[in-house]
């Protein structure tokens, strides 16, 4: 038998309905809070259609256009040639431009990361640990004209890197000079710029890794190599999911750096894309092909990051 309940037992069970007027109000005040919240998020909304929105449709209407940069009437479109023309036979941008930007990212993750994994686990086992966190990240707040002057000073045949190999019996490198190591000794430095950061997030990692696991593994008689294989990495992955998207990121849009010590050079051996994008807007006037190199940009960047996503996930850890 269904138990209906009649509106007498509803009332009695649930309570009385509110009255309309109540309802009423009630709908008014969240429509009265509604709009209050819009109109304090109102200018953080103005900035982003401002400042994003607008620019974005902008450089999505040029990399379908042809605009030399100067009035707006005389951008002409050319549907998806700016695209076409990037990978056309004869284009420098998917080699030498994209092939070194993917390499100089690549170069910066393997180098940045490793190097501050180490760092960070010994930081860990010191005293004073402030301290040497802080000194690993003066690099952070030094200005990259700053940076890249003293390295590229530093690379020079007198430098302090070519007396080193002197001192050692070697003969000095050509580091900025030569098409072979130009790229490698400007991904060097951009590794060692950004190596702060990425020990300030993996020394944070490995102080939220409880203790009683190290206890535990030590009373099973696990070897350092084991515990850093087994308990040290595995906790650490969000952290260094983190410090990989950071670099590989930044590594792809790479700009100032390689300006300050190389400008692309020599020849085209350290051309990469955010470069080439400046060129083909400021030195030759073809703000459409500097909007779909862009555009192509972006998709390297979000299929490189998604691809990380799901390494770092595959293994069944949600980072």
């Amino acid at each position: 038998m269904v138990n209906v309940l009649t509106p007498e037992r509803a009332e009695r069970a649930h309570g009385p309905r509110p009255a309309a007027p109540v309802v009423a109000a009630r709908d008014r005040t969240r429509r009265r809070q509604t709009l209050v919240a819009y109109l304090f998020l109102a200018p953080t909304l103005l900035f982003f259609a401002v400042f994003l929105v607008l620019p974005l449709g902008f450089a999505l209407l040029l990399s379908l256009s042809h605009w030399s940069g100067f009035a707006l009437g005389d951008i002409r479109p050319v549907g998806p040639d700016n695209f076409t023309g990037l990978f056309a036979d004869g284009s420098t941008f998917l080699a030498p431009v994209l092939t070194n930007t993917l390499l100089f990212a690549l170069g910066t993750v393997v180098l940045a990361l490793a190097g501050s994994l180490t760092v960070a686990t010994c930081i860990d086992n010191l005293r004073f640990q402030g301290l040497w966190r802080t000194l690993y990240f003066l690099p952070i707040v030094t200005t990259v004209v700053a940076v890249g002057n003293v390295w590229k000073y530093m690379y020079e045949p007198g430098g302090l890197v070519n007396g080193a190999l002197n001192a050692l019996g070697l003969d000095s490198v050509a580091f900025l000079q030569d098409p072979d190591t130009a790229l490698p000794s400007v991904v060097v430095v951009q590794a060692w710029a950004s190596v702060g950061t990425a020990i300030l997030v993996l020394t944070a990692g490995l102080k939220s890794i409880p203790e009683s696991y190290y206890e535990a593994a030590a009373l099973d008689g696990a070897g350092p190599v084991t515990v850093f294989r087994r308990i040290t990495l595995p906790l650490l992955r969000p952290s260094l999911l983190l410090v990989c998207v950071t670099q590989i990121v930044t590594g792809l849009q790479s700009f100032a750096l390689i300006v300050v010590m190389t400008r692309g050079g020599p020849g085209d051996a350290t051309d990469v894309a955010a470069l080439e994008m400046y060129r083909q807007a400021f030195s030759y006037g073809d703000w459409g092909t500097a909007s779909a190199a862009a555009f192509v940009l972006f998709a390297v960047v979000l299929a490189v990051t998604l691809l990380q996503l799901w390494l770092f996930r595959r293994g069944g850890e949600d980072a």
